[in-house]
């Protein structure tokens, strides 16, 4: 056992049989395979609250919590194979991953961004036409609202996909904050061929969001590459990632919301 920002964590062989640093709640059944999505989401939301690891914006309850650590989670991923080959990079609006979506600026990768709730659907950054001081303002919401300019997914060819999770597991299961909407943002890029099947999908998290199973749908995108403060895990998924927009799992709600959903409709079902 050792301690991580003053937190207890315990040590956990991965998948290569390497040790890594989880949370204290990984040793226990009541995180397991019984428990719903939303009763795993919440014991993750709690327990970064009663610990002091959730940073702004608080509470992390309906959230992507934001987490210390966030910032060496994202310099870890810059080490990654993944991120160094890509030369565009989607990663979701969410606080922890700001850094993340900074550093692709700087790195003078392209970054694509979902609009909140896809009501305006994708944004493209070019660092090339941001000035450098500006970087960091432009990996806010507001802030890519106005550097970055829409951009229809079918033109763009997205090499890396980060996405915002709640919690975890070592074989690629991840929970969002139960929106639904990172599962959309897959499904569009999927069916506009912006990504397929090999791009890798990655996230930055805390070692106390991983747990030993997270349940998961069809509907639901698997990862590749967990990134925390301190480690790179692959994940060796063996969950096949969505092939596409779910229709029968849409609200009436988002079909009338989202543009691009709308258009793909049409396109489908004409």
């Amino acid at each position: 056992m050792l301690k991580y920002y003053g937190i207890k964590l315990f040590k956990q062989k991965n998948l290569k049989g390497k040790f890594f640093r989880c949370s204290p709640l990984y040793f226990k059944e009541e995180i397991g395979g019984s428990f719903t999505k939303e009763e795993i989401r919440e014991k993750i939301w709690r327990i970064m609250e009663e610990r002091n690891i959730a940073l702004f914006p608080k509470p992390v309850q309906g959230r992507i919590p934001n987490f210390k650590g966030s910032n060496e989670a994202s310099f870890k991923l810059r080490k990654a194979r993944e991120y160094l080959d890509a030369e565009t990079v989607f990663c979701n609006p969410d606080s922890p991953q700001k850094p993340v979506r900074m550093n692709v600026l700087i790195d003078r990768k392209k970054l694509v961004m979902a609009t909140p709730r896809l009501r305006r659907g994708f944004l493209l950054l070019d660092p090339n036409q941001i000035p450098k001081k500006r970087f960091k303002e432009a990996s806010t919401i507001k802030g890519a609202f106005k550097y970055g300019k829409p951009v229809h997914p079918s033109t763009i060819e997205v090499d890396l996909v980060v996405t915002g999770c709640v919690a975890v597991d070592l074989s690629g299961g991840r929970l969002g904050k139960g929106h639904g909407y990172s599962d959309l943002e897959y499904g569009l890029l999927r069916e506009y061929g912006s990504i397929r099947e090999s791009t890798p999908v990655a996230t930055t998290v805390h070692e106390i969001q991983i747990v030993p199973f997270v349940p998961m749908k069809p509907h639901d995108t698997p990862l590749d590459i967990l990134v925390t403060p301190s480690k790179i895990i692959n994940t060796r998924n063996k969950h096949l990632k969505p092939k596409g927009i779910y229709w029968q799992q849409l609200k009436k709600r988002e079909i009338e919301e989202i543009p691009l959903i709308k258009e793909l409709l049409r396109k489908k079902f004409k």
